[in-house]
Formats: C-alpha cells, structure tokens, sequence
C-alpha cells in the first residue's frame, strides 16, 4: 500500500470528525458542506480501494492475507458514506455524531490497513 495515501486517508477522516464533532457540539446537524468534506474522504478511500486491488492484481501480498486485507478495504470504503446516509435520516446534532464516529473508525482502519500490509 502506498503509505502516504494512508496517512492522507485517515488525516482527512480526523479532519471530518473533528468538522462534524464540533458541529454537533452547536447542536446542529450535517450540512451540504460536510457533505463536500464527505465526499472528499471517500474519494480518497476509493483511490485507495482502487489500488488495493491493483497491487493484489500485480501479485503482491499483504503480510496478514489477502482475505482479511481486501475486507478492510471494503469497510474502509464503505464507512463514511455510510454515515452519511444515518445522517440524513437523523436530522439533528446526532446525524453530525454519526459521521464523526464515522471519521474516527475510518482512522482507526487506515491504520489497520497499514498493519496488514505489514507496515
């Protein structure tokens, strides 16, 4: 894996907590801008995603599997757009908590990612 991207990944992700953690603490909900910010995060799990796979694709492997890595890719992909979908059902200060846990988790898997790898 490319480490600077994961270190960016799970930078962002911080980043968008920290955002939407303090929007919750105004007691307001997510807005169209943390939606940008969203959106910027999983691009950068998605590219990551991307080469992932092609990495697995040239042959090389993950120190701890290629099954539990790939699965770790795809939470990590998933993760923030799923807590941007609880947000919009949740349409208080709760859906901006719901994304920062979701900022926060996604740290976590970068860098569980990048032990995988064998960082």
């Amino acid at each position: 894996m490319l480490t600077a991207l994961t270190l960016a990944t799970g930078v962002a992700a911080l980043l968008l907590a920290a955002w939407c953690g303090w929007a919750a603490y105004r007691d307001q909900p997510t807005k169209d801008w943390h939606f940008i910010g969203m959106a910027v995060v999983s691009l950068l799990a998605v590219v990551q995603l991307v080469i992932g796979i092609v990495q697995l694709a040239r042959g090389e492997k993950p120190e701890q599997g290629t099954t539990i890595f790939v699965a770790y890719l795809i939470g990590a992909f998933a993760c923030v757009p799923a807590a941007g979908f609880m947000s919009l059902a949740e349409r208080t200060r709760w859906g901006s908590v719901t994304v920062a846990a979701g900022g926060v988790v996604l740290a976590v898997l970068e860098v569980r990612l990048y032990d995988i790898w064998g960082g």
